[in-house]
């Protein structure tokens, strides 16, 4: 059973992150998933972006909780990875999950530097609105977050994102109510795999984006690979590129 390829803000290496060119970009490519982030506008909608600032992807200045959605779709979200992106709209949670309703979309929530109140709401409501239950995970670096997804409903599927080594963390996803762990990569060694195994617990890993690496984690066994090279990893899941 290989990894599955999940494409980090899209094929993230090739196009401006978190487009839908990017999207589109890595379903050709033949990504298995999408990764995006999701914050709110000043008007409560959902929009999919990183970055709580908008300086780095577009050029607005200032924060993404401080423009109406119809500011930010005039602002260029892809001038600043190359000019053959220029006008490139932030896209909203909506359109991506009614253009991709065939693949498997882990959304980050990102409510913590700046917290959104009824931001899980406004998600599963859309989830739910498109039957993709089963499609999608929901993921985040605030736990809080995610327990309060798992209040709304039970049966959506939630995974913890962090960085430092937490011990044993199958018991504490667990404890949640986890489907899956989400660790930064160098925090995934054999134990961890064994151990969530045991525990049937998944793990997506991110951001791997070294041949190397990608190699090493599909052979140990992990169920995800968030990566911004889509393309690297699916020649490396097809025995195209050898670990070397």
């Amino acid at each position: 059973m290989r990894s599955l390829n999940i494409a980090h803000r899209g094929a993230s290496s090739l196009a401006p992150e978190n487009t839908m060119t990017a999207f589109r970009k890595a379903a050709e490519l033949g990504a298995d998933g999408l990764e995006l982030d999701v914050q709110f506008s000043k008007d409560g909608k959902l929009v999919v972006i990183h970055d709580e600032l908008l300086n780095r992807t577009t050029n607005g200045k200032g924060l993404v909780k401080d423009y109406t959605l119809a500011e930010l779709k005039e602002l260029d979200a892809g001038n600043w990875f190359s000019p053959e992106f220029a006008k490139e709209p932030i896209p909203t949670l909506e359109e991506v999950l009614a253009e991709f309703q065939g693949m498997h979309v882990n959304i980050e929530i990102k409510s913590g530097v700046i917290l959104y109140p009824g931001i899980e709401k406004a998600v599963l409501d859309l989830v739910s609105k498109y039957k993709l239950e089963d499609k999608i995970l929901i993921s985040s670096f605030n736990h809080y977050s995610l327990v309060e997804c798992k209040k709304i409903n039970p049966e959506v599927p939630i995974g913890i994102l962090y960085m430092a080594g937490l011990y044993e963390p199958w018991d504490y996803a667990k404890k949640l109510g986890c489907y899956s762990i989400h660790p930064l990569f160098y925090g995934v060694q054999p134990e961890i795999i064994q151990g969530c195994k045991e525990n049937g617990l998944a793990i997506y890993t991110w951001t791997v984006d070294d041949p190397k690496h990608m190699a090493a984690l599909n052979e140990g066994g992990v169920e995800a690979i968030i990566t911004n090279r889509p393309q690297d990893l699916k020649e490396i899941l097809t025995g195209g590129k050898q670990n070397g």
